[in-house]
């Protein structure tokens, strides 16, 4: 550098790491900061006190930590020329090439160090000692180093200034010991060789050397970048110059009639953008996995928190948007709802249920099972439509923000008119919220209908194995012990005094003329039936297994028709919707704005003084690329000039 600008000495003197970040400025005559020779007021004194202060451990490893972090993001560059310092007299001690080889493992852009050699020579008992340290083995340092050996360097300790503990006045002082001390390390060598150092060793011997070299790294590096860095300039310039078209023509349309012509083609874009995303397309930005549909837009979970597992679903794990997003949403929810069975009813529901007629105080088990099916059914599936609507109400919401993007994506959008894209999203979102609502209104009201009266015509399509259950009911034996049961069984029922004091012969003398045995006990099961379930409150198992597959048949019944029902009216309530009637609706609530308030809608003022000073900005930034693409041009000449001398 040509200067001292950090403490050189034995021991930790480095205070703390100098990154130094120069940027141009074009519109800045002189410089923002200056390196100031001196460490400032009371600066000695702050030093001495930090130096006499303990860091605790902890603090050592975050800040060692920090500087790290801090060195590899300057290294990581492709194009930086890496200056790898290491203070070891073992190349198999990697200390810092450790961290350099992070980011270049072959070292091809790492110029490699060795520092401190006066204290180190001093170490060598042989000569072959110092041989293998001057030329390392592939062994221990494999790869393209650049440079194709490491450089040795030795720096005097002391600091340059005026102070009581300056060792030299000034840096020409400092750099007149330092090349002192490069013939000093030489001769060292020599000695402990006995022989003389050949010429391409003492190329790699001192900081100068190691300067020369860099020096011509860098010039050669310049040389081949220079004719890459003219098209790259030339390209700059017609970007900006299209910028700057491109603004000064958006000044001269802020009137009245052009806003409005704007504003009705982003309308038209906008639209277009949502129907297709709704069709299907494949240049939308990435869409989201079931996964993440289901954390930010909610699960279909009941009663029992199940949730369906990713890999029953079809295309869980791609990434989808609009249509087809809104499409696996609602198969899940088929899925989801079809599969759920009816909730388990118990002995006590049952008897709750029966309670007493207006007119009798028999029980009434039709009814029964009616009551907790509707109930059940209710409890079930309510939330699952809050659930489907949230979902496709979120799913809906993403086209606005993917709409915009893709108009942008094609340049039908200009980021200058922020205030009308938020409106029309805002006016988007509004429709979705309230035709959300609407629907799900509709979808409650069939809910509600469904569970509020059965109609056993909704319910009937299983009637084949209802028949089968109840004809089960009375099983073979239970038919024997009926037909060869006597009074004991008879006076069992508590509700049936009536019966006890009938005669035998009554059942007969209904139909006199039948005396069949088998008419005569299917007329006894008849009276068995009545007693067990109309006559009596003690209830028997078949009169559970009644209620059971009543309960179960109705709950069926009201699944299918509520899957079937959502689903329709999702489909023309919630989505047809956004195809038919979203375009008025947009166009109506532009032009009540253009009514009101046209300024307000596009922030005419505002956005003529962004734009004039976006003009300014690329005028100035035309100039300065202009002038660097010029000057390139020129530098190139010189040298396929140079070149062909």
């Amino acid at each position: 550098m040509g200067f001292q600008f950090n403490h050189v000495g034995g021991g930790t003197k480095t205070r703390r790491p100098i990154a130094l970040h120069l940027r141009f400025n074009p519109s800045c005559h002189s410089p923002n900061c200056r390196l100031l020779a001196g460490s400032g007021e009371g600066g000695a004194e702050d030093d001495a006190a930090a130096s006499d202060r303990a860091m605790p451990l902890a603090d050592i490893q975050s800040q060692a930590c920090a500087v790290e972090a801090l060195v590899r993001a300057k290294i990581q560059h492709k194009e930086t020329i890496i200056l790898c310092l290491e203070d070891c007299s073992d190349w198999s001690n990697a200390t810092t090439r450790r961290v350099v080889m992070q980011v270049d493992p072959d070292l091809a852009r790492t110029v490699l160090v060795s520092t401190k050699l006066d204290t180190k020579i001093p170490q060598f008992a042989r000569a072959s000692d110092v041989e293998v340290f001057l030329h390392p083995p592939t062994c221990v340092l494999d790869g393209s180093l650049l440079g194709d050996s490491p450089f040795f360097t030795s720096v005097p300790s002391g600091r340059v200034g005026s102070c009581h503990e300056a060792v030299f006045r000034s840096n020409e002082d400092f750099k007149k010991v330092i090349s002192l001390r490069e013939l000093d390390d030489v001769t060292s060598l020599e000695d402990k060789l006995g022989r003389s150092l050949t010429r391409e060793e003492k190329n790699r011997m001192g900081v100068s050397n190691l300067r020369l070299f860099l020096e011509e790294l860098l010039q050669n590096r310049y040389i081949e970048s220079v004719p890459s860095i003219i098209p790259l300039r030339e390209k700059e310039h017609r970007t900006a110059s299209r910028k700057l078209r491109k603004v000064t023509q958006e000044i001269s349309d802020l009137n009245e009639a052009k806003l409005k012509e704007k504003a009705h083609l982003f309308h038209d874009s906008f639209l277009t953008k949502l129907s297709l995303l709704l069709k299907g397309m494949v240049v939308a930005p990435p869409g989201e996995t079931l996964i993440n549909e289901r954390v930010n837009g909610g699960t279909f979970t009941g009663s029992e928190n199940f949730q369906l597992p990713n890999k029953m679903m079809p295309n869980a794990g791609m990434r989808l948007y609009g249509g087809a997003q809104y499409h696996r949403a609602m198969a899940e929810f088929r899925l989801v709802v079809g599969s759920i069975k009816c909730p388990p009813i118990t002995r006590e529901e049952i008897v709750n249920a029966c309670g007493v007629e207006d007119i009798h105080d028999g029980t009434n088990y039709s009814r029964t099972a009616c009551v907790i099916a509707v109930a059940k059914a209710r409890d079930t599936f309510e939330p699952f439509l809050h659930q489907l609507s949230f979902r496709l109400l979120y799913i809906l919401k993403r086209l606005s923000p993917i709409s915009v993007f893709l108009l942008e994506k094609d340049a039908e959008h200009f980021s200058s008119h922020d205030v009308l894209v938020k409106r029309v999203q805002a006016a988007f979102d509004k429709f979705a919220e309230s035709t959300e609502q609407s629907c799900r209104e509709r979808c409650m009201e069939d809910l509600e209908s469904t569970t509020r009266y059965v109609t056993w015509s909704l319910h009937n399509k299983n009637r084949a194995g209802l028949r089968h259950f109840l004809d089960s009911f009375v099983a073979p034996e239970q038919y024997a012990h009926t037909a060869h049961s006597s009074g004991p069984h008879e006076q069992s029922s508590g509700l049936n005094d009536n019966k006890q004091d009938r005669p035998k012969g009554d059942l007969r003398s209904i139909h006199p003329s039948d005396s069949n045995p088998s008419s005569v006990a299917s007329e006894t099961r008849l009276v068995d039936l009545l007693d067990s379930t109309l006559w009596n409150r003690r209830l028997a198992p078949s009169s559970e297994r009644l209620v059971y597959a009543l309960v179960h048949q109705i709950f069926h019944g009201i699944k299918e028709h509520f899957l079937v029902t959502t689903e329709l009216k999702f489909n023309c309530f919630l989505l047809m919707p956004i195809v038919d009637k979203l375009a008025a609706l947009l166009r109506e609530d532009l032009e009540s704005a253009f009514e009101d308030d046209l300024d307000g809608i596009f922030n005419v003022t505002q956005l003529r003084h962004s734009l004039g000073q976006t003009k300014r900005e690329l005028e100035v930034e035309l100039k300065w690329i202009k002038r660097l693409k010029e000057k390139f041009g020129e530098i190139n000449k010189k040298l396929n000039s140079l070149q062909v001398r």
